[in-house]
């Protein structure tokens, strides 16, 4: 009987078919997400007029939709390590489709408000389901510029949403955009019988067959048999209780801790701009098209940010890349709430969008990295879930900003004081205590001193 180290076939793999067809289904399940965020700042400034709404609450009905996302996160991202992350992503593309798609016809801002909370709860958990399982199914010596052009899907979504808007918007109402929140609904039967579970998942279940299956497809010539012993750290040992208390063990508790505080500040910046930044542009003089625009260069941005960061994490290290996109979004923001130029406003905006939305691209892989297999998914789902604090708090702190006598631009400054704070965090990562960052530092210490 051959003993299987499941982790070596995959991270010496070669990215072929099997790799394909993993990147393509998560590149579309994650630019819904990009979607259903931008979405909800680019009909705000119409919504709030057929519903009577102020700017605070505007700020607020976008907060209640995110607890929702908040809770999804929790539950759902947690439960994906127990019942299978295929199911989980499969159930997260059903409530976003269904229930966006019912707010569409909300006739007032209450059930408007339960529709976008469900449909939410299907956002919040498919984002650290997405990652982990491109993560888990990506060749080592690509990974981060895999998870890296994956998650670009998000701002993909964006980009769809704001040139929708930019030519619909006006004519269509905010409505219709919703309503083409109901196409993931389509894709689920290819889903369900195209897209692989993981591997930690099916070794859990003793499912070693369809382990086999999946190798096979992973690295054709190895001929994996049903027979093999296959291992997989410690999947196999893995009980069926949600493994939070695993975080903070085994050293774990102080970056578990630091995980939470960057996602808090990376997702706080993101909802707040993609919220506010086409209203916050309107109440500086541009058009409606003109103020949608900005949405999509801040799309572009995070693209941007997303394939340069992974470039250069391969070549000097997450950490690295990380401070500095943190450092450089700060200062884009304090340089936007002085910053009258339209070209340089562009400009600036999308430097934010890459260290914002880009830097959260980021962080996630490294999340996922640093907790072994049987608590990727609890790891990245609970700083996920703890961060949406911050994605609920900013669009009811920038709502507050926008009722004061304050230039709008002036809101720009706030979103400075988390890019810190998520400097700061980083800071506090110990990367001695994770599993694969570990390995990493091991080898190149040996090969150092070969």
């Amino acid at each position: 009987m051959r003993t299987i180290q499941l982790e070596s076939v995959i991270d010496n793999s070669r990215f072929n078919k099997f790799h394909l067809l993993v990147f393509i289904w998560c590149f579309f399940a994650i630019s819904f997400d990009g979607f259903d965020i931008a979405l909800y700042g680019i009909g705000l400034p119409l919504m709030t007029e057929e519903f009577g709404l102020s700017a605070a609450q505007g700020g607020a009905l976008g907060s209640y939709a995110l607890i929702g996302m908040m809770a999804g996160t929790f539950i759902l991202g947690s439960f994906s390590d127990i019942i299978g992350r295929k199911r989980v992503l499969a159930l997260c593309l059903a409530l976003i489709s269904i229930f966006n798609m019912l707010a569409g016809f909300a006739p007032n801002a209450t059930v408007f408000i339960i529709m976008r909370f469900i449909a939410s709860m299907g956002m919040g958990g498919l984002m650290p389901v997405v990652i982990s399982l491109m993560t888990e199914y990506s060749p080592k010596k690509n990974r981060a510029m895999t998870v890296a052009v994956m998650y670009c899907g998000y701002s993909f979504g964006a980009i769809f949403a704001s040139v929708i808007g930019m030519v619909l918007l006006e004519s269509l109402g905010w409505r219709f955009m919703y309503w083409l929140g109901a196409l993931p609904l389509l894709s689920l039967p290819f889903f369900l019988k195209q897209f692989p579970e993981s591997l930690s998942q099916h070794l859990s279940r003793n499912e070693t067959g369809k382990v086999a299956d999946i190798l096979n497809r992973i690295e054709p010539q190895g001929n994996y048999r049903p027979s093999d012993r296959f291992e997989f750290t410690a999947a196999a040992k893995a009980g069926r209780g949600v493994p939070v208390n695993k975080l903070f063990s085994e050293g774990r508790a102080l970056t578990t801790v630091a995980f939470w505080i960057m996602v808090f500040s990376c997702l706080m910046m993101i909802y707040g701009l993609n919220t506010w930044l086409p209203t916050i542009m309107m109440e500086s003089g541009f058009g409606v098209a003109s103020s949608l625009s900005f949405i999509l260069i801040l799309a572009v941005g995070q693209i941007i940010g997303s394939l340069a960061g992974g470039y250069f994490v391969d070549r000097i290290g997450h950490r690295n890349v990380l401070l500095l996109m943190y450092l450089i979004g700060a200062a884009s923001f304090v340089a936007l709430s002085v910053t009258q130029a339209p070209l340089l406003l562009y400009v600036l905006i999308a430097i934010g969008g890459a260290c914002t939305g880009g830097t959260q691209n980021l962080v996630n892989p490294y999340i996922s990295t640093f907790y072994p297999a049987d608590i990727r998914g609890t790891g990245l789902s609970m700083a996920v879930g703890i961060g949406r604090l911050g994605s609920i708090c900013a669009p009811v702190l920038i709502g507050l900003v926008l009722m004061t006598s304050l230039a709008p631009q002036t809101a720009f400054m706030a979103f400075a004081i988390p890019s810190l704070v998520g400097f700061t965090a980083l800071l506090l990562v110990q990367e001695k205590h994770a599993g694969r960052i570990q390995k990493k530092i091991v080898s190149s210490t040996s090969g150092s001193n070969v």
